[in-house]
C-alpha cells in the first residue's frame, strides 16, 4: 500500500517507522527538521509543508494513496486534512483527535468530515487505564474477539508462586496460553523447559476468566480494585472516571481548579469530586490514599504525574498508574517505581496501525513499544493454518509465533497440538516483531 502520513511528531513517526518496511510511506510536516530526521531513520518520502493544503498533498502523492493518516497535534487540522484529501483522491482516511466531541459528531454521520475512521486519543487512553485497573497486577491488557479473549502482560515478582518454575510446571490453567517471556531486551517464546524468573514480563492469552484467575495467583498480594483515586480532571481523567462508574466502581477524583471541579461533579454523578491540590501530602493522608487499590495520575504535566504517583506509593497506595505524554519517559517512570505508565501517543499509534496491515487483522495490540504484536486474524481457506493440526501447520511459521486462542462460532477453542483450525475461525496470535513480515506472507 501507499500511505501518506501528515504529522511527523511522536505518533506519526512511530506509525511511519513501523510501516516503512512493508509499505511505501510518505510523511508530511511543516517542520523540516522532523521530516529530515524521519527520512534518515526510516525509508520514507519526506515532504515539507502544510498537509491541509492540496498542493502539499499532491506533492506527497495523494492521488495514488491507499491510506491517508492525519496525526498532527491539532484536531481541526487533522479533520481538514482528511476533507482536503478526499477532494483530490479516494484514500481511506484516518484522523487522530484528542477531544471526544469530534468523535461523537463523526459517529452520528458515517463519513462525516471526509473521515473514514476517527481515533480519539483521550478516550483510548482512558479505556487503556480502565482495562489495566480492572486486572490486578497487569501492566498491559487488551481484549479480542468481542471481549471473549484477553491478553495480559504481568511482571513476575520474587514473591510470585510461579517464580523459578518451568513453563510446564506453571502451566496449570485450562484455557490459558503462555505466549511470551520478555526478559531485558529479549523476547523468549516459552517452551516446557523455559524457566520463569523474577523480573520477567509474562504475556498470556486466554479466556477472561482464566486470565483473571492467573492474575490473582501470580500476584496474590493484589486485591480486587474498588477504591480508586484519580488525580487530575483532564479529559483523560474524566473519561477514566466515567468508564469506572460504568463498571460499578465509585472513584474519587481530585481537581484543583474550582470551575472544572464543579463541572466534573455535575457530569460524574457516581464519582466523588474533591477540590484540592493532589501534590499536598497532608491532604492525601487525610483522604486515606494508603487505602487506595489504585491511584491514577491524569494531570497535564508528566512531572506532576510522576510526583503524585511516587508520593501515593510512598504513602501506601497498592498500585499507581500515570499518564506519560513523552514516550521517552515511559521506561523511566516504571524504573523509579510507577507500576504502569500509559503513553497516549503510543496508544493512538497502536489503534491507527491496525488499519494499515496487509494481512486482515481484525485487531492489533502492540507489546512494549513494538517489540511484539498480538493479532486477531480471521483465517481464510488459503492460510497455512487452515484445515491442518496446529503441530503440523506451525512448522511453516517462524519460531517467534504462538497461537494463543481460537474462537469458532462464538465458542472458545483451546489451541493444542492436535487442534485443527478451520476457515472462518478467529485466531489470536502472538508475533515477535522480527517475524511480522514473514507472518504476513503465511496467514
Amino acid at each position: 500500500m501507499y500511505i501518506v502520513i501528515v504529522g511527523a511528531g511522536e505518533v506519526g513517526s512511530n506509525i511511519a517507522e513501523s510501516l516503512a518496511e512493508s509499505h511505501e510511506v510518505a510523511v508530511v510536516d511543516i517542520d523540516p527538521d522532523r521530516v529530515e530526521a524521519l527520512m534518515y531513520e526510516a525509508d520514507v518520502l519526506g515532504v515539507e509543508g502544510d498537509g491541509a493544503e492540496l498542493d502539499t498533498l499532491a506533492e506527497a502523492g495523494i492521488e495514488k494513496a491507499d491510506v491517508l493518516i492525519a496525526s498532527t497535534d491539532d484536531d481541526e487540522t487533522n479533520i481538514v486534512t482528511c476533507g482536503t484529501a478526499v477532494t483530490a483522491a479516494d484514500p481511506f482516511t484516518i484522523s487522530r483527535v484528542k477531544s471526544a466531541k469530534f468523535l461523537r459528531t463523526w459517529e452520528k454521520s458515517e463519513g462525516a468530515f471526509g473521515v473514514d475512521h476517527m481515533v480519539a486519543t483521550n478516550l483510548l487512553t482512558a479505556e487503556n487505564i480502565a482495562r489495566v485497573i480492572g486486572l490486578p497486577g497487569a501492566r498491559d491488557v487488551e481484549t479480542f474477539v468481542d471481549g471473549q479473549v484477553q491478553m495480559g502482560e504481568f511482571e513476575v515478582r520474587e514473591s510470585s508462586p510461579i517464580t523459578d518454575l518451568t513453563v510446564a510446571e506453571a502451566d496449570r490453567y485450562e484455557s490459558l496460553t503462555f505466549a511470551a517471556v520478555l526478559r531485558d531486551d529479549e523476547v523468549i517464546i516459552p517452551r516446557g523447559e523455559t524457566v520463569i524468573k523474577a523480573g520477567d514480563d509474562l504475556v498470556v492469552i486466554g479466556s477472561r476468566e482464566s486470565v483473571r484467575l492467573f492474575a490473582t495467583e501470580i500476584a496474590p498480594e493484589s486485591k480486587t480494585t474498588q477504591n480508586v483515586l484519580i488525580v487530575g480532571g483532564s479529559d483523560v481523567g474524566y473519561h477514566t472516571a466515567r468508564l469506572l462508574q460504568d463498571r460499578g466502581i465509585k472513584p474519587r477524583l481530585i481537581e484543583k481548579n474550582h470551575d472544572r471541579a464543579r463541572e466534573l461533579a455535575e457530569d460524574l454523578q457516581g464519582t466523588t469530586v474533591l477540590e484540592s491540590d493532589a501534590t499536598d501530602s497532608e491532604f492525601l493522608e487525610r483522604e486515606h490514599v494508603s487505602d487506595a487499590d489504585a491511584v491514577v495520575a491524569t494531570l497535564d504535566s508528566d512531572e506532576k504525574n510522576l510526583l503524585v504517583t511516587l508520593l501515593a506509593k510512598r504513602l501506601g497506595a497498592e498500585r499507581t498508574v500515570a499518564v506519560v505524554n513523552s514516550g521517552e519517559y515511559v521506561d523511566l517512570f516504571e524504573a523509579v517505581g510507577v507500576d504502569v505508565a500509559v503513553n497516549p501517543r503510543e496508544t493512538t499509534a497502536e489503534e491507527i496501525t491496525r488499519f494499515t496491515r496487509e494481512y486482515d487483522a481484525t485487531k492489533v495490540a502492540i507489546i512494549e513499544s513494538d517489540r511484539a504484536e498480538v493479532l486477531e486474524i480471521e483465517i481464510s481457506a488459503d492460510s497455512v493454518l487452515a484445515g491442518r493440526p496446529i503441530q503440523e501447520s506451525v512448522q511453516e511459521l517462524p519460531t517467534g509465533v504462538v497461537i494463543g486462542a481460537i474462537s469458532r462460532g462464538g465458542e472458545l477453542v483451546i489451541p493444542r497440538g492436535d487442534t485443527v483450525i478451520e476457515p472462518g475461525d478467529h485466531v489470536v496470535v502472538f508475533v515477535d516483531a522480527h517475524c511480522l513480515e514473514a507472518v504476513n506472507d503465511k496467514l
